[in-house]
């Protein structure tokens, strides 16, 4: 009777075959999820809804208000200052002051901040009127490509 050295297990050679296809496979779903992209989106998409809201707490004031709009709206597209900083400060930046939108969180609570913006004063958005008194408020930091405007 003859007994043989039968060992299980699995070899080298295998472990780095698997280990390998696990990494390209990894690789394969890194690429096709793209978080960089994914993000830029999810960025995009909050400029969208913030740009919405400061345009329609701009028109929400001047409905209340007989068609006035808020009086630092210009000609010339402004960055929009921040909510609580000193309408003075707001001025010698050249940034446009809408405390009266945000006055007793009637129309909006605060002026929405640029996800990427990083300025002290301004908000990154901009907001600026036509000859006709169509507002058009813009987020310049907008990703891929994209150009985020609403004009009302």
């Amino acid at each position: 009777m003859t007994h043989q050295n039968e060992q299980k297990g699995f070899t080298l050679l295998e472990i780095l075959l698997v280990v390998a296809a696990i990494a390209i496979l990894a690789a394969i779903v890194i690429v096709a999820i793209n978080p960089t992209k994914q993000l830029g989106q999810t960025k995009n998409a909050q400029r969208r809804s913030d740009v919405n809201s400061i345009i329609n707490g701009i028109y929400q004031y001047s409905i209340d208000h007989a068609g006035s709009l808020p009086s630092g709206i210009s000609t010339t597209a402004a960055q929009i200052c921040k909510t609580g900083t000193a309408t003075a400060t707001c001025a010698t930046l050249g940034l446009t002051d809408l405390q009266v939108v945000t006055a007793n969180e009637t129309y909006l609570t605060a002026i929405p901040n640029d996800p990427t913006n990083t300025a002290t004063a301004g908000v990154g958005y901009f907001v600026g009127r036509s000859a006709n008194g169509r507002v058009t408020v813009t987020a310049p930091n907008a990703e891929q490509g994209e150009t985020i405007s609403v004009t009302k």
